[in-house]
């Protein structure tokens, strides 16, 4: 969660995020992350890196399944809140695009829902494969291009999803949403599905797995408005390899 723009607006919100965020099974989280730990992040290495870290709790299912986690944010609040749940691992508080980390200090950098939230995306990238070794894993679930770039008229599991602009980016994007007494505006970038592919291949990468997971029966049965994510995908996960050399 970084840029000096988005992640100055992370910091106003960091109160309602950490509201929300720790909600249990309040927000896409708690039914997309499964499948991203399944079948995106790799097992445990030497030293994992989380980007955007937010109040941690990417990192705390990270150190659950045998992590070594470091984790960088650009808010200050978030990471106290993150260092209070997780007083053992590592928060620190760093610019994505400018990672305070030796080259190659890592074997697996994750990137949960933060690419979209930093203006210089392609640079974050670059400074991932930098810090990673050769041959290590870039694991990334971002909002997918296609929801980014519409919206569904209504909550019915037949409605229609219009694009009214672009698909095309890139673009500033604001969002408030208030739901069960709890409220959050979110900032951040939309970015088209080959802007990630090339800044991927810029830093030297070359995806080798690449998900669109839809609503899980689960999510359907706890909310209603789940049943339209079972037609169009809501998040894109992949996981890239630096290449050597």
């Amino acid at each position: 969660m970084d840029s000096p723009a988005v992640g100055s607006n992370w910091e106003v919100e960091a109160e309602n995020w950490v509201r929300w965020a720790r909600t249990p099974g309040f927000d896409a989280y708690w039914y997309y992350s499964p499948s991203f730990f399944d079948e995106i992040v790799p097992r445990p290495g030497r030293q994992t890196l989380e980007i955007g870290c937010g109040e941690g709790r990417v990192a705390r299912d990270l150190k659950k399944r045998g992590h070594h986690v470091v984790a960088v944010d650009s808010s200050p609040t978030l990471l106290r809140y993150a260092k209070e749940a997780d007083p053992d691992s590592r928060y620190e508080l760093a610019d994505a695009a400018a990672l305070p980390f030796t080259d190659g200090s890592f074997d697996i950098v994750v990137a949960y829902n933060s690419l979209m939230d930093i203006a210089d995306m392609s640079g974050a990238v670059k400074e991932s494969a930098r810090v990673l070794d050769a041959g290590g894993r870039f694991c990334i679930c971002v909002t997918h291009p296609l929801n980014d770039a519409g919206s569904f008229v209504s909550e019915a599991p037949d409605a229609s999803f219009v694009i009214r602009d672009s698909y095309f980016g890139p673009r500033p994007f604001e969002g408030h949403f208030e739901r069960d007494g709890l409220q959050m505006t979110f900032h951040g970038w939309m970015y088209a599905l080959e802007a990630y592919a090339r800044a991927l291949e810029g830093a030297g990468f070359v995806i080798e797995r690449l998900r669109e997971p839809s609503a899980s029966a689960e999510a359907s049965a706890h909310r209603f408005a789940y049943r339209r994510w079972q037609r169009v995908p809501m998040f894109l996960q992949l996981r890239a390899v630096k290449r050597s050399g």
